[in-house]
């Protein structure tokens, strides 16, 4: 099969736009190097682009994606842990200043946990995968009394306060935070309304920003 000719269009569209408009700011880059200050931890869904929910500039953002947008606990058994590579590479060398974790509404990897969904393949890496996560089921509490997709909202929630917490467990990095050096954040998008929550660090409770923008420009009616 060609290689993908959206993509190609795509290119053609970047180079008579953006890269013709910021073409120093590239050049800067490839000759210095990336500088970013904010790590973003996000989900791989194609619908959650950290760099477009945030129209960041080429070299503001480094970006770290996967399934449910989870950070796995410290390990250092000798095998390969991509997350935390792409983590300690992050606060070890780029020096970067802040953390956020990116979570998001209508996650597939939530709701197929949520739902103890049957693996996609014999090898079962996605359900390995969200075991990870096994400690937010906790937080998020028991789903009686609610509707499945307000528990799965909760979950999606506790995830990311999950990952959070997993970020302490790195030796080096929880020192960098403790010293005020690093801040990590949680942030929670709605895809349908394009709302951005952030997470409260002492409650742990999501707050809308932005909210009277987004009413403004969108109505108060979008859920």
């Amino acid at each position: 099969m060609a290689f993908p000719q959206r993509l190609i269009e795509g290119y053609r569209a970047f180079l008579n736009g953006r890269l013709s408009h910021e073409q120093d700011r590239y050049r800067e880059l490839g000759e210095s190097g990336q500088s970013p200050e904010i790590l973003v931890i996000g989900c791989c869904d194609s619908r959650v682009s950290p760099e477009v929910i945030f129209d960041a500039r080429p070299g503001e953002l480094f970006v770290v994606r996967n399934i449910a947008n989870i950070v796995p606990p410290y390990q250092p058994d000798g095998n390969a842990h991509g997350v935390s590579a792409a983590l300690e590479f992050a606060f070890a060398a780029l020096k970067v200043k802040h953390i956020v974790v990116l979570g998001h509404a209508h996650c597939g990897g939530v709701k197929a946990f949520a739902e103890k969904a049957a693996p996609l393949t014999p090898s079962d890496f996605i359900g390995n995968w969200m075991r990870l996560m096994a400690p937010a089921v906790e937080k998020a509490g028991p789903p009686e009394g609610i509707s499945h997709a307000e528990y799965v909202t909760r979950l999606e929630q506790a995830n990311i306060g999950n990952s959070l917490a997993n970020l302490l467990t790195f030796p080096r990095l929880r020192k960098l935070i403790e010293n005020g050096e690093v801040a990590t954040h949680g942030a929670y998008f709605g895809v349908a309304a394009g709302k951005l929550s952030v997470r409260d660090e002492k409650t742990g409770a999501f707050v809308q920003a932005a909210a009277d923008e987004h009413a403004r420009l969108f109505g108060r009616s979008i859920g």
